[in-house]
């Protein structure tokens, strides 16, 4: 985006899909998008997902140093569910999972995991204790692979927290038997590797660990097109086929909320705007400022 308009080609492309006439600032998407709505309250939030919540974020206050960026913040997601975070920049995205994570500085606030007798406040845990102990996986963002090492022990990195050696091998090798394309290069460098086959490996490397909730980082980030559908594809299947709960940063935002279950447009660490995926595809306003119609 740019604010500088006056040179641009009248078929410039919008929020990373689409067409628009103009582009317009990050500073305008901000200004304009704050009038989407006046907030969404945790009871309707409730009522967009399946049964009782799974992933629950209660009054978060987040941010890094001292600056806040998350404000009130509150997430409900329910089992096997699949949320996509989309907003514009500087709005919070990735801050909500780093806080989900541990990566981040939580002023106030509350985040639990699980229902019933399982649901457990999570909100103080190390990275390491939400993985281990909570279930909770990061994918980062593009570049995370060890280009070095081979695919294969990329993917016993992924078991680093399992008691032994053995049993993060047999986690890798129950991960080989689900992704031929990566079982075929296992003795290759993670170098060679085309750019969706290392975001495969990305997501493969987090499923060793066998967890119930992904907290998934710009999937389609670098991506070429025909990668994007194979890294949503997969996505879906963990999603329906395993019961993964999805939590994602997505800026294809029309990718995203094909995607996900439900949908909310995050400005300024609040989210402004709550929905099922496809009507946020139908709102006006959500096409025209994020999916450049």
């Amino acid at each position: 985006m740019t604010e500088d308009v006056t040179n641009i080609d009248p078929k410039s492309s919008g929020y990373h899909t689409g067409s628009v006439e103009t582009v317009i600032s990050v500073e305008a998407v901000i200004e304009q998008a704050e009038k989407l709505g006046n907030g969404v309250t945790p009871a309707e939030l409730d009522g967009m997902i399946n049964g009782e919540s799974f992933v629950s974020i209660e009054s978060l206050n987040a941010g890094y140093g001292k600056m806040e960026i998350l404000h009130d913040f509150d997430l409900r997601i329910g089992k096997g569910q699949s949320l996509c975070l989309i907003g514009p920049n500087g709005a919070g995205k990735s801050t909500i999972l780093h806080a989900i994570f541990g990566f981040n500085r939580i002023f106030s606030g509350n985040i639990f995991v699980g229902h019933g007798s399982s649901r457990r406040d999570v909100t103080n845990m190390s990275p390491n204790q939400k993985l281990r102990q909570a279930g909770i996986a990061y994918i980062l963002q593009d570049k995370s692979v060890f280009p070095d090492m081979t695919v294969e022990e990329n993917l016993w990195m992924g078991g680093y927290l399992m008691d032994t050696k053995d049993q993060a091998k047999e986690s890798a090798e129950r991960v080989f038997e689900k992704y031929d394309r990566l079982a075929k290069r296992r003795k290759k460098p993670a170098k060679i590797l085309s750019g969706g086959e290392r975001r495969l490996l990305e997501i493969s490397r987090a499923l060793v660990m066998d967890p119930e909730v992904l907290l998934v980082d710009e999937p389609s980030i670098g991506l070429e097109p025909r990668f994007i559908d194979m890294v949503f594809e997969i996505l879906g299947d963990l999603q329906h086929n395993e019961g993964k709960t999805i939590i994602m940063v997505e800026q294809n935002a029309k990718k995203g909320l094909e995607f996900a279950d439900v949908g909310y447009v995050l400005v300024s660490g609040q989210t402004a705007i709550a929905g099922k995926g496809d009507e946020l595809l139908e709102n006006p306003e959500v096409g025209r400022l994020f999916l450049g119609g």
